[in-house]
């Protein structure tokens, strides 16, 4: 007992935290063979017959509760079905904001048997054509508060044959259907269970669009075994049904879909939902609600951090936050602040095979591995090479994985017990996202793009991004996609895009190098406006690198390596440097003190 302390410390806890998890795995690979597979809607039905008058849902002060979301979404389905004219196997975009229609409308097309893509409520038009071509969405359900944001993309929809039904009671434009008339006449009978019924654990039920690693966004399809396995995160870390839930992430996320609404339905709890993220008011928010779990970005705890001390920072019954992205510093100045309560982070993206999981709460891991856990799920880190941008391989063509503390690549493999589902609508971006023949040949392994450390005893700690995405604001951002837009400016004649680190800030912040096209010059107002129309807030270039020449690897990739190590600070950087300026709306010169203010908190980015 004495040895197993010393040297295995955490080793009853892995083994009844395993035990749990390969439990419900088991489960559900049992329910798949016997054909009783039990969906996250099954689960809520299951829910509204159990306990129909416990809140489900409290939104802006209103309480619905499991019983008022079944009968809607109910009302919704035979909408769907009568007037809408939907069939199984279709697939309806979903273009809400954070409410409780959002569910309904979920629940409601999951009824007919529909998938349903949801929408980013960010993105421009391009991108949004995009969506509905690679996820071959024919059907449009919008909200009522973002009708507005397809002004200029409706004649392209309504060209392709996309119907449009927005959640309100008439519209202005003749060809945008109306939906909230036609609810309240409709029937909250069930629809015929045999249209969501389903026997397989990989049907795919969702897609959740993901700025990967490059390009416009890719819908990563989302399975009912993926969407079960998320549902279980709440409960893993050893949450109830007693427990108040607080959801302020976007629903169109997998984060707050799939692990915050999945994982309240599994257990039966309640959750508070928020339109959006306010700092000022989550403390209040808890208080009033007796809220005990929250979901969290890094970002998110560093907002509440930097509010203004209060005597009331530690009255509150919040005991648990499940997220990622929570840096060292700001999980002690939390604890310190707010009390000890238990950070779960959670590491794995929205496609990809592998997740990991710090059930123990080790400031400043993602996750934790044992023996037991590399046996059952087989992934590797591998050594890679920064300035070329690429793994580091033998004579033989193979890669090399990293000694224990050393960073490297993190890859999963590929198998029947870890699939990868992909993306919809392209084998050729599911299969970028692959690597073969990388220990042996024909082996396949999911590429997560991140740099990871594995320390001595088995903690997994997250050290740096790869490849052509950073993450800012809590939104991966493509810069392949950013460039192709900035690329769009008159005097622009190439621009390469980066994220730099600002002390104090979770991720990168948007960078853009770029050279004047030759008998042009830097216009700020210009790029601004541009930048503006065409740009999502958390992915504009923040700064701008005026450069004679771009440097390239010897693949002929834009090199970015150096650009990302040399920062913004105009003292050490001899290029022309700007920065994004929204009150004088234009990319202003950065001055030394600008760069002191940003550093020092000062200036709001």
């Amino acid at each position: 007992h004495v040895l197993q302390k010393l040297c295995f410390p955490y080793f009853w806890r892995d083994l009844w935290f395993l035990l749990k998890v390969v439990r419900y795995g088991v489960g559900l690979e049992l329910s798949a063979l016997t054909s009783s597979v039990c969906t996250v809607l099954e689960r809520f039905i299951q829910q509204a017959q159990r306990i129909p008058d416990k809140p489900f849902v409290i939104f802006e002060g209103g309480v619905h509760t499991y019983r008022d979301i079944e009968l809607r979404s109910n009302r919704l389905a035979n909408v769907f079905l009568q007037r809408v004219v939907l069939r199984k196997g279709d697939c309806i975009a979903l273009l809400m904001s954070n409410e409780p229609d959002f569910l309904c409308v979920w629940f409601g097309l999951a009824k007919v048997g529909c998938s349903v893509a949801f929408l980013n409520t960010n993105i421009r038009s391009r991108s949004l054509l995009h969506c509905f071509s690679s996820c071959g969405a024919k059907t449009l359900v919008v909200g009522s508060d973002l009708v507005d944001s397809l002004d200029g993309i409706l004649p392209s929809l309504l060209e392709d044959n996309i119907q449009v039904w927005a959640m309100t009671s008439h519209s202005e434009h003749p060809q945008v259907h109306t939906l909230l008339d036609k609810i309240a006449g409709a029937s909250d009978q069930p629809v015929p269970v045999e249209l969501r019924a389903t026997t397989s654990l990989k049907s795919p039920t969702l897609y959740i669009f993901t700025s990967g690693t490059t390009g416009l966004p890719k819908a990563a399809v989302i399975t009912h075994l993926q969407s079960l396995k998320a549902a279980a995160g709440f409960w893993a870390f050893g949450a109830t049904q007693e427990d108040v839930m607080y959801i302020c992430l976007p629903l169109y996320h997998s984060a707050a879909s799939l692990i915050g609404i999945g994982g309240t339905i599994k257990l039966g709890a309640t959750c508070i939902l928020k339109k959006k993220f306010s700092a000022s008011q989550f403390w209040k928010d808890c208080r009033k609600h007796d809220v005990t779990v929250f979901q969290y970005i890094g970002e998110l705890c560093r907002y509440l951090c930097n509010q203004p001390k209060t005597d009331e920072d530690k009255v509150h019954k919040v005991r648990m936050g499940v997220g990622n992205g929570l840096r060292q510093d700001v999980w002690r100045e939390f604890h310190s602040r707010f009390g000890n309560i238990q950070m779960c982070e959670v590491y794995g993206s929205t496609e990809g095979n592998l997740c990991f999981m710090n059930h123990v709460g080790k400031i400043g891991t993602v996750g934790r591995s044992n023996f037991f856990y590399r046996f059952l799920f087989k992934y590797d880190l591998i050594k890679y090479d920064m300035v070329k941008d690429e793994p580091v391989t033998d004579q033989n063509g193979f890669c090399q994985r990293v000694e224990r503390g050393e960073t490297g690549l993190l890859l999963s493999k590929v198998s029947a017990t870890s699939p990868f589902f992909g993306y919809a609508g392209s084998k050729q971006l599911t299969e970028k996202k692959l690597m073969r023949n990388v220990f042996v040949k024909g082996d396949a392994y999911f590429n997560t793009g991140d740099l990871m450390a594995e320390d001595q005893e088995g903690f997994i700690c997250f050290r740096d991004r790869v490849g052509d995405t950073f993450r800012w604001k809590g939104e991966n951002v493509a810069t392949t996609e950013v460039t192709e837009t900035l690329g769009l400016v008159d005097f622009i004649q190439e621009v390469n895009v980066y994220g730099v680190e600002i002390q104090g800030h979770e991720g990168r912040a948007g960078m853009a190098a770029m050279i004047v096209r030759p008998g042009h010059t830097f216009d700020g107002k210009k790029l601004f406006e541009h930048v503006l129309r065409e740009i999502p807030a958390y992915a504009r270039p923040l700064f701008i690198r005026l450069q004679e020449e771009m440097e390239m690897t010897s693949t002929f990739k834009q090199q970015k390596f150096q650009l990302v190590r040399s920062g913004f600070n105009p003292a050490t950087i001899s290029d022309l440097l700007y920065v994004l300026d929204y009150p004088q709306e234009s990319y202003i010169p950065l001055t030394d003190s600008i760069y002191k203010s940003i550093v020092a908190g000062e200036r709001k980015l």
